[in-house]
């Protein structure tokens, strides 16, 4: 599944439109739940209700806002996409994680703290340099196949 989503992203779509970065964005996010099986947690489940067969291969989170990061290192599991990211790496699912943020959140020190504690984890963080605040944001240097290529090591591994 990751290797024919960077066939995807790989594509001759202009990767700098905010269309395609939503799309790409929206098709990651779909993939993190996706097992290898087809079976997807895209709800929450009531009390006795199973789980998906198996879980998730891998998750990649991209992009991660500077709230995801911070929510998720502090616990907090108040929708279902950061519940699932709370519960990956103690159920021993890879998880990697590409933030997108400006330099003046980077700097806080939560932020800091945030990433510090999801590598205590074993989550692992992709290198997106912040952009400068109300500049535009930078999009044009977003590496979104880069959470996949953290993952493959992995998912080679587990193979």
């Amino acid at each position: 599944m990751v290797r024919n989503t960077v066939d995807q992203l790989s594509g001759s779509y202009d990767q700098r439109s905010p269309r395609y970065l939503a799309a790409v964005g929206l098709l990651l996010r779909g993939a993190t739940a996706a097992s290898r099986n087809g079976d997807r947690e895209t709800a929450w489940r009531s009390p006795g209700e199973p789980r998906p067969s198996r879980p998730a291969d891998a998750i990649a989170v991209a992009p991660a806002t500077f709230n995801t990061v911070n929510k998720w290192a502090a616990g907090i599991s108040d929708n279902l996409a950061l519940g699932i990211l709370c519960e990956a790496p103690a159920m021993g699912v890879p998880v990697a994680v590409l933030p997108y943020l400006n330099s003046a959140q980077a700097a806080h020190p939560a932020y800091r703290r945030s990433l510090d504690l999801l590598r205590e984890m074993g989550v692992l963080i992709g290198s997106y340099e912040p952009h400068r605040p109300k500049a535009g944001g930078g999009a044009d240097r977003y590496r979104w196949e880069e959470v996949l290529e953290l993952l493959d090591p992995r998912l080679s591994a587990r193979s």
